[in-house]
């Protein structure tokens, strides 16, 4: 099995970008006082672009190891999970590299060059996720966001399930 991982900081405070609307008329964008965060550490299978994902407060070494649990439950029958990532920190810790030499028999992590983001997959679903969700976005929390982000996750993946199946 192979998969593709990062994480994706989602933020209160929308990212603005020009937004299409009628001739002579605006949009509000709100702006909260305190932007605050979260982080989403995923992994995506390119053959059936099933995503697993989890939450935290910070791209940690915590984090992604919870991810990597998440995939040793999700692909339990799967002899060996081929993870494809980048150089970040987390992945490399000694955090990390403590659990992965105690539980980390059945995972295999492929580490791709520097500067070479457009080569992991979960990284056009991030940017996918900006452009559809996080930007210009009228959320006033941080929970109503990332409600959004998972409503607009489990759609996006269930109408491609559902166009596969068909065709």
């Amino acid at each position: 099995m192979v998969v593709h991982a990062g994480e994706v900081d989602i933020h209160l405070g929308p990212k603005t970008d020009p937004d299409w609307m009628l001739p002579g008329t605006r949009r509000r964008v709100l702006t909260p006082g305190n932007d605050e965060k979260r982080c989403l550490a995923g992994a995506c299978e390119p053959l059936n672009d099933r995503p697993v994902y989890v939450e935290g407060e910070r791209k940690t070494s915590w984090i992604f190891l919870n991810l990597l649990r998440a995939l040793l439950e999700a692909y339990e029958c799967t002899k060996t999970i081929h993870v494809i990532l980048d150089n970040f920190i987390t992945h490399k810790s000694r955090v990390t590299q403590a659990w992965l030499a105690e539980f980390g028999a059945w995972l295999e992590l492929h580490f791709l060059p520097p500067y070479f983001p457009n080569e992991n997959r979960i990284e056009r679903l991030w940017l996918e996720l900006h452009a559809n969700l996080t930007r210009n976005h009228r959320q006033r929390t941080i929970d109503a966001l990332l409600d959004r982000v998972q409503g607009y996750l489990a759609e996006r993946f269930d109408i491609r399930r559902r166009i596969l199946l068909v065709a």
